[in-house]
């Protein structure tokens, strides 16, 4: 974790006490590795010494071989899910461990079809999950919702009915739809008509791009998906005239500086570009992406952006304004939200 630097007039402010949305963590990435252990324990699952050594996993997904080993590790520690009361605990401590970070909201993200052979189907899938997010929001009373997400390595028509199950439960937590693994691969346009399906019915759009391809990737989110949020987006940094694109249409990245260093995307935490986006005005809701992974949760990437790349308590402020905003939490919440923030940096 950055160390904690002294700001001009006193001491830093404790990070976990900055209000602040997260709306960029992962279903079975957000699981604790204690979590996993008595998991795998309980379900006779096999996990590698990755995954039992106490240390994050030394990863780099920027050739094929190294994102075939981090999609591998992901999906043994998924297959150690397999009832509702996995879920539930999963849910639950993911609610915790937020809440101790400072988050009032979180969007957690996740694809069904993963957990449905274990659960009974797509339909039964999604109440379980939709249940233990209520039920885990309201016993830590950190707001909570989910971002259905389609997976770009399957066939686009999967994608669509995920989009149609997204809809028909939106006025049950479901507030987003997006796209996820590899951006390498597949085309954004190919599931256009299934990001025009959950745009209609009132969710937003927040697909992954801009992280292990280039800004191409981001402005494909922009034009065939027509993203108001993308997954990551650092990569924009690269393209000036992307970034005045961004921050002129207020489209929000969700940037995940550790994971973007785990992952190999860039080499040194102070190479992740915050600063760049940050003064291009883009919009950054810092999020975890998979803590289980990467070995950082939710105020580990506010103290990147305090002890790597000197943001003060005030810019800080800014970031977490500028999650709240993005989110999709009900009115009340951010108006809560945001009034603590400003009582966090006066």
């Amino acid at each position: 974790m950055a160390r904690e630097v002294p700001q001009a007039g006193g001491p830093a402010r404790d990070i976990r006490r900055l209000p602040k949305a997260h709306l960029h963590l992962h279903f079975t990435g957000s699981m604790r590795p204690s979590t996993l252990l008595e998991l795998a324990d309980k379900h006779g699952v096999h996990l590698p010494e990755a995954l039992t050594s106490g240390e994050p996993p030394q990863l780099r997904a920027t050739d094929e071989r190294g994102w075939f080993r981090f999609q591998r590790l992901y999906d043994i520690a998924r297959s150690c899910l397999r009832t509702p009361e996995d879920i539930q605990r999963l849910v639950r401590e993911a609610a915790e461990e937020d809440a101790a970070d400072g988050s009032g909201w979180l969007e957690i993200q996740v694809d069904p079809t993963s957990y449905a052979p274990r659960l009974g189907g797509l339909i039964p899938t999604l109440e379980i999950i939709l249940d233990a997010v209520h039920s885990a929001s309201r016993d830590t009373g950190v707001g909570m919702a989910v971002v259905v997400a389609a997976n770009r390595m399957k066939h686009p028509l999967d994608a669509r009915t995920l989009a149609r199950l997204a809809v028909r439960y939106a006025d049950r937590g479901v507030v987003g739809f997006g796209l996820s693994n590899d951006e390498r691969r597949g085309l954004a346009r190919d599931f256009d008509r299934a990001f025009a399906i959950a745009r209609e019915g009132g969710l937003l759009a927040a697909p992954h791009g801009g992280e292990l391809a280039g800004p191409a990737s981001v402005r494909d989110c922009l034009d065939d998906l027509h993203a108001e949020r993308v997954g990551h987006g650092v990569r924009a940094a690269e393209d000036p005239r992307l970034l005045r694109r961004l921050a002129d249409s207020g489209v929000t990245c969700e940037v995940c500086p550790a994971s973007n260093v785990a992952l190999g995307v860039y080499d040194k935490p102070e190479d992740v570009p915050l600063r760049t986006l940050y003064e291009a005005g883009v919009p950054m809701a810092l999020g975890a992406d998979d803590p289980l992974l990467f070995g950082s949760r939710l105020a580990a990437q506010y103290e990147i952006a305090r002890g790597v790349h000197a943001f003060t308590d005030v810019e800080l402020a800014d970031l977490a304004r500028q999650s709240v905003r993005a989110s999709r939490a009900p009115e009340e919440l951010r108006a809560n939200m945001l009034s603590g923030i400003d009582a966090w940096a006066s």
